[in-house]
């Protein structure tokens, strides 16, 4: 009983806790989200973003760790692991908002002229396999942090096409949570987030099953 208990206290602090560093960690962009217009604050909000991708990296060095060894310090683990990814983190978020706004772009310019039928989906396709790679390029960043951005994305991008399957559950809860985020920030970033990105976690862990990016962290 006082094992289950342990436990119990252990999953809350780390939901809380992590939590509360992920929102100080993206806490600018939180807030243009929250208190502007996405449709008219979209590059304010894109040039926000890539400073949120070291907390997602550290978000997940935290939840690996945390699975691996239940005593690890979370403050101490996702500030460290945020330090070590913030480089190679920060030029991942920006290369993919750069890619995600010039397709957005492309997309927006093709919509309601005859080409759009063509040109559209091939856009929303690309943008879709851009985010998930970048999804699974954070995870292997959050345990490989010396890892080569185009080493992994070359794999990521090979996995995530593969184990489609895998990136569709990832994708929608992603799409979930910021469902969520919009409608309920305060249930969001004080409650669901940590769950939900464990998922996404788990989830995009077991995508990258196949690939050696991993091996040496889990032999």
């Amino acid at each position: 009983m006082r094992n289950r208990y342990e436990t119990i206290f252990n999953l809350v602090h780390l939901a809380l806790l992590t939590n509360l560093l992920l929102v100080c960690a993206c806490l600018p962009m939180i807030v243009a989200l929250l208190t502007t217009d996405p449709g008219r604050s979209w590059p304010l909000l894109a040039l926000l973003a890539p400073g949120c991708a070291p907390g997602l990296c550290a978000t997940f060095a935290v939840l690996a760790a945390f699975t691996a060894d239940r005593s690890t310090p979370v403050a101490t683990t996702f500030l460290r692991a945020w330090r070590a990814t913030f480089r190679r983190a920060f030029a991942l978020g920006a290369l993919t908002c750069a890619a995600l706004v010039v397709l957005g772009v492309d997309a927006r310019a093709a919509w309601g002229r005859p080409i759009g039928a063509a040109v559209i989906p091939v856009l929303l396709t690309g943008m879709t396999l851009i985010v998930a790679t970048a999804l699974l390029v954070t995870v292997v960043l959050a345990e490989q942090p010396a890892v080569r951005l185009r080493d992994a994305g070359r794999v990521c991008l090979y996995l995530a096409v593969r184990r489609w399957y895998l990136t569709v559950v990832s994708l929608a809860v992603l799409a979930l949570l910021h469902a969520l985020l919009a409608s309920r920030p305060a249930l969001a970033l004080g409650l669901a987030a940590t769950p939900m990105l464990y998922v996404v976690w788990a989830n995009s862990r077991f995508t990258l099953e196949p690939s050696p990016l991993l091996r040496s962290a889990h032999p």
